[in-house]
């Protein structure tokens, strides 16, 4: 497995990779604006999924779960620049204008495609990765950065529901909240901060609503939808286990072997006869 990262600066960055796939369940701290140079990706959250090309640009929200798959295409490695638009960097920007974001606006991924002005911005970088033993400087690249969001606002005048929006996630239903997102192999951490509780709370609260224990929980929530999806949406074991929280495809075999006495294998098999 050949995966490169490459920072400029801790908010630019170069990611290669050549393998056959590269999988991770994310939540980010910072919005992520990423341009596509080469390959394919395709991010998976609770209600929609994105398949995104070359060329293509999007903005990934903070505070949201998605599982990220890349692949190498046509020969070519899977290979993007990423710039963080931190909370830090979007007061800064916004701080002397006058905008307000509105309360409960959705937060979803924005696709840019291949936006001329966008693309420009983000290639102008692409120099920079090779210098070796030069320094980027910080004012370069917060000019590159207020570029960016400058350029964002005027495609999408709404954008500034999501740049301009600082708050926090505040306790909300443990419940919906885990229906919707037990898929993410997320640390439990990072569930009772999405939910605006500590993690003792979390776990309190888990157990006063599921009367079980989270890592129970989630494990047989797991394996329903597997079974769900291999039974029903006659898919394969390689592709389900990407999609439902585990991290490789022998743990998924071992432990739907375990709750379902066979493995996904098997039950493909028994389809695929009947």
């Amino acid at each position: 497995m050949e995966f490169q990262l490459k920072y400029i600066t801790p908010d630019i960055k170069l990611s290669s990779y050549d393998d056959r796939l590269f999988k991770t369940e994310v939540v980010f701290d910072h919005h992520m604006l990423v341009w596509f140079i080469s390959g394919e990706t395709k991010i998976i959250q609770a209600d929609e999924s994105h398949v995104f090309k070359a060329g293509d640009i999007f903005l990934i929200p903070r505070n949201q779960l998605a599982t990220i798959i890349n692949y190498p295409k046509d020969g070519l490695p899977h290979k993007s620049v990423v710039m963080h638009l931190s909370v830090e960097k979007l007061r800064t920007f916004y701080a002397p204008l006058n905008a307000q974001p509105k309360e409960g606006a959705p937060t979803k991924i924005f696709h840019f495609k291949n936006h001329p002005l966008l693309e420009s911005c983000l290639a102008s970088l692409i120099p920079y990765f090779d210098m070796e033993d030069e320094i980027f400087p910080e004012e370069i690249a917060s000019l590159k950065i207020a570029e960016a969001i400058s350029i964002l606002r005027r495609i999408d005048p709404n954008i500034d529901n999501l740049l301009a929006n600082f708050e926090e996630p505040y306790k909300i239903n443990l419940a919906d909240f885990m229906e919707k997102n037990f898929m993410f192999n997320m640390p439990l951490e990072k569930f009772s901060y999405l939910t605006g509780r500590s993690l003792t709370t979390f776990k309190r609260d888990f157990s006063k609503v599921f009367n079980t224990t989270p890592q129970r929980w989630l494990t047989q929530k797991r394996l329903e939808l597997a079974h769900y999806q291999l039974s029903n949406k006659k898919r394969k074991p390689v592709e389900v286990y990407l999609e439902t929280g585990f991290e490789n495809l022998s743990h998924f075999s071992y432990a739907f072997k375990k709750h379902f006495g066979l493995t996904p294998t098997e039950l493909v098999g028994r389809r695929t006869v009947q």
